[in-house]
């Protein structure tokens, strides 16, 4: 046979496996009625086989007697077995070791059932109806049909769907060796349509390099995981084992990272309902899941205890904090939620995420300006909100700093009209998210929210308040957040770069939207009024770290693909934020990530009226003039990276 022969039957033979790989990876799953139909002819089988044996021995397997009516009998029970043990119900490509046990029960059932019925027969009228060996013989051989046939099944479908794609398919290790990374690759091999290909397991222990899993490899860690994953031809990661320390994890990711491996994470089995929801939830890792952080534990009982039953008013309820607000809030069933905004498309999109959640509660989507005292009083004249949660602020520091009679009458005016609206209505507890910012301010941004701050505390010790519990919620940068870096370095990267970052030097808390909104209803539930609250925001990270991190998620090289340049710091950008003033102290509460700051108590007839001129010089004068009015109010504010710190000389 010449070589082109050999070429051709080659190809064809190719393309034939290919097309069969296809055909068969593509076909429908069968109705239940078919798989009823191959298990009653299997049972057919198992039963002529049965009874020809016995015949062919002389001996009965049923008796002579009526053994039509037997014989249909014998069917029925069968089918009546198979439908309470739903052994027809599974996917027969998918089948496992619950298929079988099914199989096992409705068989064994079968065997019993006829058991009662010959001893009910021999015990009337001194004769069986079938042989007990001929029915156990029969019961095995139905047992090991129907297993059989979807044990073929499942390993043809296994076989050539493995073939089919496997070009495409990630090449990964399941880093664990516990019930988690077990569970997670069963669930991998069963998903549909397949993303990974399993080479093995790692366990950090090195205790098991002998033995196999799911008949696949367990291997030695070594000094360096990358080294090891090079050497078994790995793309990527499973981190599967929950044992692993925050500390731990991170070594692993970034030495992964530092060789461009896909790096994957699963949360716990205990948080999965079945094989799909855990395929579902393997995803790749992301830049929050880096933060060095402990997950934080909730006060549940005391939070529903505040919340069930209560009108909750939300400022800011369409913003990214505000929005996770409203989410948390719903899980604790108050009776109605008022969300505030003036953002009219994410105020939209937000009720519509809601509607779908069908909440047995009534929820209020109002467009108004916090600015706007009026409209504001009639929205709590109408509702009579009990507790509010203010999340409403203009944020971005540039802006501001060009913009200063803006931040005064939202981030001040604003403030004031919806705290002095919930004394005057009797709320029971107003709850303010400020900013680090507001710490030793060198922005516009950060001395207005300071501002706010002072004004908001100050209320806690005026006689008509006493009804009204006025707290602070302090934290700094959340990831994710509208005006975060993450979403500005998220489009640069998918523009091709570069990356800007302000300074090689600059340092920012860090916390995710969720963690910083839990730690928000903990505290408004810990609030006993006055108090500013300071989240544990962990280590502070360099942002071009980040970068260079979220450049490497990506897949992409630092520097090379991706360039990182320094644009220098912005009006008002600080190079590190501050949780504490410097004079300040704190004071530890029952949760580990909540403290109490001590700050000196001020003279509040007189800052409420230093705050009634600055907010109306803020529609009149320069913004010279309103900016050396903000630095009296708040002495320790020094402008940085702005033309206002000349006013540092003269005030």
């Amino acid at each position: 046979m010449n070589n082109y022969n050999k070429e051709e039957i080659s190809n064809s033979t190719f393309f034939f496996r290919k097309n069969l790989s296809f055909k068969i990876s593509n076909l429908n799953y069968l109705p239940r009625w078919i798989i009823v139909l191959i298990d009653c002819s299997v049972l057919m089988a198992s039963f002529v086989f049965t009874y020809l044996l016995f015949e062919g021995s002389g001996l009965d397997y049923i008796i002579r007697t009526h053994s039509t009516r037997f014989i249909v009998l014998f069917f029925v029970v069968n089918v009546f077995f198979f439908w309470l043990f739903r052994t027809y119900a599974g996917i027969i490509r998918h089948s496992s070791y619950i298929d079988a046990v099914k199989i096992f029960f409705s068989q064994s059932a079968v065997f019993v059932f006829f058991l009662f019925l010959n001893f009910y027969f021999d015990f009337i009228y001194g004769q069986k109806v079938y042989s007990n060996i001929a029915l156990f013989i029969n019961v095995i051989l139905t047992f090991c049909g129907l297993f059989l046939y979807r044990l073929v099944v499942k390993q043809t479908f296994d076989f050539y769907i493995s073939k089919k794609g496997n070009q495409n398919l990630i090449k990964i290790i399941v880093y664990g060796t516990d019930a988690n990374a077990l569970y997670v690759a069963k669930a991998l091999k069963f998903e549909t349509p397949s993303r990974f290909k399993i080479i093995g397991f790692v366990d950090k222990n090195n205790h098991n390099s002998t033995k196999r899993m799911l008949d696949l490899p367990i291997f030695i860690q070594g000094k360096k995981l990358s080294s090891l994953m090079d050497k078994v031809g790995a793309e990527g990661i499973i981190i599967a084992d929950k044992s692993l320390s925050k500390e731990e994890q991170l070594i692993l990711v970034d030495q992964c990272l530092e060789f461009n491996f896909k790096i994957f994470t699963a949360p716990s089995i205990t948080d999965w309902e079945n094989q799909q929801e855990i395929s579902k939830n393997v995803k790749k890792i992301q830049i929050e899941d880096l933060l060095e952080r402990q997950p934080i534990v909730l006060d549940n009982f005391s939070i529903s205890k505040q919340l069930e039953g209560k009108k909750i008013l939300i400022s800011g309820g369409a913003g990214s904090i505000g929005s996770e607000i409203v989410r948390q809030v719903l899980r604790f069933k108050p009776s109605e939620i008022i969300i505030l905004d003036q953002a009219e498309t994410p105020l939209h999109n937000l009720s519509l995420e809601i509607q779908n959640l069908n909440p047995n509660f009534e929820v209020h989507t109002i467009i108004g300006d916090i600015r706007n005292k009026e409209a504001i009083n009639s929205i709590f004249n109408q509702f009579k909100p009990q507790i509010v949660f203010h999340a409403a602020a203009y944020k971005h520091v540039p802006l501001m700093e060009d913009n200063p009679s803006q931040a005064i009458l939202t981030n001040v005016e604003g403030t004031k009209n919806l705290a002095d609206l919930s004394c005057e209505y009797k709320v029971e507890k107003f709850v303010m998210i400020s900013t680090d910012k507001a710490v030793n301010p060198s922005s516009i941004m950060g001395a207005s929210k300071r501002i706010a701050e002072i004004y908001v505390q100050s209320l806690q010790f005026k006689k008509k308040c006493y009804n009204t519990k006025f707290i602070t919620t302090r934290f700094g940068n959340v990831l994710g957040s509208n005006g975060s870096v993450v979403p500005l370095f998220s489009k640069q990267i998918a523009e091709g770069g570069p990356i800007t970052v302000t300074h090689p030097d600059i340092i920012r808390y860090f916390m995710t939207i969720p963690e910083a909104c839990q730690l928000v209803l903990e505290a408004a539930v810990m609030g006993r009024g006055g108090e500013i609250y300071i989240f544990d925001m962990g280590k502070p990270i360099k942002i071009i770290d980040l970068a260079n991190k979220m450049i490497r998620l990506a897949g992409f090289s630092p520097g090379k693909e991706i360039k990182i340049q320094i644009t220098g710091l912005r009006p008002g950008e600080k190079l590190y934020e501050e949780l504490l003033n410097h004079t300040s102290k704190t004071l530890n509460t029952h949760h580990p990530k909540i403290m109490i700051e001590q700050v000196v108590n001020l003279d509040n007839d007189f800052i409420h009226d230093e705050i009634d001129e600055l907010i109306g010089m803020s529609r009149y004068f320069e913004k010279e003039d309103i900016v050396a009015k903000m630095k009296k109010l708040v002495p320790e504010f020094k402008s940085m990276n702005s033309h206002f710190e000349l006013l540092d000389n003269i005030i």
